[in-house]
C-alpha cells in the first residue's frame, strides 16, 4: 500500500495494510467515536471502480462493494451489517437514525427517501454517506454523545445542510452547538471547482454567510468556488466554534489517484464513503 503524504496535520492517513482511509485526530482523541473517510485504495473492485468503491448504485459488482465495506468497517471496528445509509439527492434533509434503522441500505431496504444527512445517539450504529468530490461533514457532540454525517454538494451547501444538521442534533438530543466538533473531509477544492453564474447567485444568498472571497472570477461568466470555506462559514453561523471545526484541506480532484473524483473522470468512477459511529 502507498505511504501517502499530506501537508495537512488535520488528518491521519492509514495505509499500511488493508483499505486506505483518513481519520481526524480531533475526533479520534475524544475516544467517543470510530470514523473514517475512505480512499479508492485497498479494495477488490475492478475497472473504473478500482479498487475500494463503496456505492451499490454505480454499476459495480454488489459482492465486491460489500467486501469493500467489510474491510473498511473491520479496519475501524464497526459492524458493516449495521450500517445505515441515506438516500442522497442533494437535499438538506437530515434523518434521526435509531436502532430500528440498523442495516438499511446494505442488508435491508430503506423506507425513507431524499435524505442527505444522518444523526444518531445509538452506540455502535454506524452512519454512511457517499462522495466523489462533494463535501463530507462529520459531527460529534461529546457532551450529549451524538454523531452525524452529511453530504454537502453544491445544492446541499447552498441550502445550508451543515446548519440543518446542527439544528437536528439540537432538536433531537439537546446538543449545544458550542459543544459540537465538526470536520470537513477531503473533497473538491477551490483549485478545481469551476462554476457558472447561476451558482454564483445561489451562493451569494446563503443566510448569515458572507459571500466575500468564496468565488474567484475566472472570466467568461465562470468562477472558482470554495466549498470548504463556504461550509466552514455555515458551521460558524450555526453556532459551532471556530476552534471546533477541522478542515482536511485535501482536494479529491487533484488527487484522483487516491480518491474517486467525478470531475476528474467525467463520471467514470466509484464512490468514497464517510463513516462514523459512537463507540459502544
Amino acid at each position: 500500500m502507498p505511504n501517502y503524504k499530506t501537508n495537512s496535520s488535520a488528518v491521519v492517513f492509514h495505509g499500511d495494510q488493508g483499505p486506505c482511509y483518513f481519520t481526524f485526530p480531533a475526533l479520534t482523541e475524544t475516544g467517543l467515536c470510530r470514523h473514517a473517510f475512505s480512499t479508492r485504495l485497498g479494495g477488490v473492485s475492478r475497472g473504473r471502480y478500482a479498487s475500494l468503491s463503496l456505492s451499490f448504485f454505480m454499476g459495480d459488482d454488489r459482492q465486491a462493494v460489500y467486501e469493500n465495506y467489510r474491510r473498511l468497517c473491520g479496519a475501524i471496528g464497526v459492524d458493516e451489517k449495521r450500517l445505515v445509509f441515506g438516500d442522497q439527492v442533494h437535499s438538506a434533509n437530515v434523518r434521526v437514525v435509531t436502532e430500528a434503522d440498523a442495516g438499511k441500505g446494505i442488508l435491508r431496504e430503506r423506507d425513507y427517501s431524499a435524505v442527505d444527512g444522518l444523526v444518531t445517539n445509538v452506540p455502535g450504529l454506524p452512519l454512511a454517506t457517499l462522495y466523489a468530490d462533494c463535501v463530507p461533514l462529520l459531527f460529534l457532540d461529546p457532551v450529549k454523545k451524538a454523531v452525524g454525517c452529511s453530504h454537502a454538494g453544491w445544492k446541499g451547501t447552498a441550502a445550508s445542510i451543515g446548519r440543518r444538521t446542527v439544528e437536528v442534533m439540537r432538536e433531537a438530543y439537546g446538543s449545544d452547538p458550542g459543544d459540537i466538533l465538526a470536520c470537513i473531509a477531503p473533497s473538491i477544492g477551490p483549485c478545481c471547482y469551476e462554476v457558472d453564474e447561476p451558482l454564483r447567485e445561489a451562493f451569494s444568498r446563503i443566510p448569515d454567510v458572507s459571500p466575500d472571497g468564496l468565488l474567484r472570477p475566472k472570466g467568461e461568466g465562470k468562477y472558482m468556488l470554495d466549498l470548504w470555506e463556504t461550509n466552514r462559514r455555515i458551521l460558524l453561523a450555526a453556532g459551532i466554534k471556530a476552534a471546533h471545526i477541522t478542515l482536511a484541506g485535501i482536494c479529491t480532484c487533484c488527487h484522483a489517484d487516491i480518491f474517486h473524483s467525478h470531475r476528474a473522470t467525467a463520471g467514470r468512477r466509484g464512490s468514497l464513503a464517510a463513516l462514523i459511529a459512537l463507540t459502544e
